[in-house]
């Protein structure tokens, strides 16, 4: 088709043009999920996690002594300061040293988050790898060696654990499903941008209805085609 520049196509064209075209649609759409696929299964490495909670106190709690509102709020704002104190090199050093492991601190920083819960004085701590032992064992390890150290450094308050270490049997990333859909949907805008784009651009008069549209000269008649006739 001879378009100009200032030419569009309205949706009624783009509808039955894609139509035309479904099985190259779905074939495309189909490859790049499958090469989606097939790069999250084969060359990115899965991750685990593993997880402990903590509960975060302004003071060590005496015994028979009650917690006060006051105390509990006070609490929660220290979440974020604790949170930085078990990222710091003191404890994560401290971690290094006591399993022996063959990686320096900013290494190990990149696995290690620290989160609040839901608003609370409860903090989670997260210690992502490809190894699910190794995570376990790292944040057992960071829940074990941090109280000492958080006390050490603000002289008060407390931190404890308040659950078991939670392991993910599954890799938590990346996801197979989500990388797959993606992977689709890219397919999918790609093969129907190629397939406007090139009817845009094509210089083809397909029926007669082009001759009038674009070349502005009255059909006055059309030859059918004559199937095995020359």
């Amino acid at each position: 088709m001879n378009k100009e520049e200032y030419d569009e196509i309205d949706l009624r064209e783009i509808f039955i043009l894609l139509k035309a075209k479904w099985i190259y649609i779905l074939a495309t759409v189909l490859t790049f999920a499958i090469l989606g696929w097939l790069i999250t299964a084969l060359f990115i490495t899965p991750q685990y996690e593993s997880s402990v909670n903590m509960i975060v106190n302004t003071k060590v709690p005496d015994r028979g002594t009650s917690v006060s509102a006051d105390n509990i709020n006070s609490a929660k704002s220290l979440v974020a300061t604790y949170a930085i104190i078990i990222k710091s090199n003191i404890v994560l050093n401290e971690v290094i040293d006591q399993l022996d492991l063959d990686m320096t601190y900013e290494q190990l920083l990149k696995k290690v988050s620290v989160s609040d819960v839901n608003n609370t004085q409860i903090m989670k701590i997260t210690v992502t790898d490809s190894d699910p032992k190794f995570a376990e064992e790292v944040v057992k390890t960071i829940a074990k060696v941090s109280p000492d150290k958080i006390i050490e450094a603000v002289e008060a308050g407390s931190c404890k654990v308040v659950s078991q270490v939670s392991t993910t049997n599954d890799p938590v990333k990346p996801s197979k499903t989500k990388n797959t859909l993606i992977s689709g949907a890219v397919g999918f805008v790609f093969v129907v941008a190629v397939i406007i784009l090139k009817d845009m651009f094509s210089n083809y008069i397909d029926d007669d209805e082009d001759v009038q549209k674009y070349l502005g000269l009255p059909v006055l008649g059309v030859i059918p085609e004559i199937e095995g006739g020359k």
